[in-house]
């Protein structure tokens, strides 16, 4: 485990592999699983905020849905999550003319639409988050959806903490992620 202020990371987010194949998953995290992308607090009135803007970039499906279900859900264990379309994919999802799924909301920033980018739990998948009293847990989860991405990291020598640079200093900040790379470098060392 390496330690960062209030974060524990596990070593398999410095050892193992990761990055995504869209032409081989076509976008499944999207669509796979039983819940919605989880959403932290602040997110939610980011998500009520932008609705107008990324409204464009949805699926007929996901604007339906979004209006039956609201912009974001209350699972049953306390958490948030984005709304899913009949037990399948999120209704920010989006299939783009290859058949691969999209975040819609991407779509609108990159767009210059919205100045949210998408929610963290996305942007930094296959890493999770887990709240514990003192500490958050940082975790590479597997799934057997991704991997095609785990084997095209490796191919590329890219391990998952170098992937996810960006959404990492999105939610940690570049000093937490320049002491992340320096705690991998002297452990490498070692």
């Amino acid at each position: 485990m390496i330690l960062i202020d209030d974060t524990v990371i596990s070593e398999d987010v410095a050892d193992e592999f990761f990055v995504c194949d869209l032409t081989k998953c076509k976008g499944a995290c999207c669509v796979e699983g039983d819940l919605g992308a989880p959403l932290e607090q602040d997110e939610l009135a980011i998500m009520d905020r932008i609705q107008d803007e990324i409204r464009p970039f949805l699926s007929e499906d996901g604007i339906a849905e979004i209006a039956k279900q609201g912009n974001y859900i209350l699972e049953p264990d306390g958490d948030y999550s984005t709304p899913i379309i009949a037990g399948r994919e999120c209704v920010y999802a989006i299939y783009d003319d290859k058949g691969y799924l999209k975040c819609g909301i991407e779509q609108a920033y990159f767009a210059g639409k919205t100045d949210f980018r998408k929610p963290i739990s996305c942007h930094l998948y296959p890493i999770r988050i887990q709240k514990l009293a003192e500490y958050q847990a940082i975790n590479y989860e597997r799934w057997t959806i991704c991997s095609d991405a785990c084997s095209h990291g490796k191919e590329l020598g890219v391990p998952v903490y170098k992937f996810l640079k960006d959404p990492l200093i999105r939610k940690f900040g570049t000093k937490w992620y320049a002491e992340l790379e320096r705690e991998i470098s002297e452990r490498q060392l070692d």
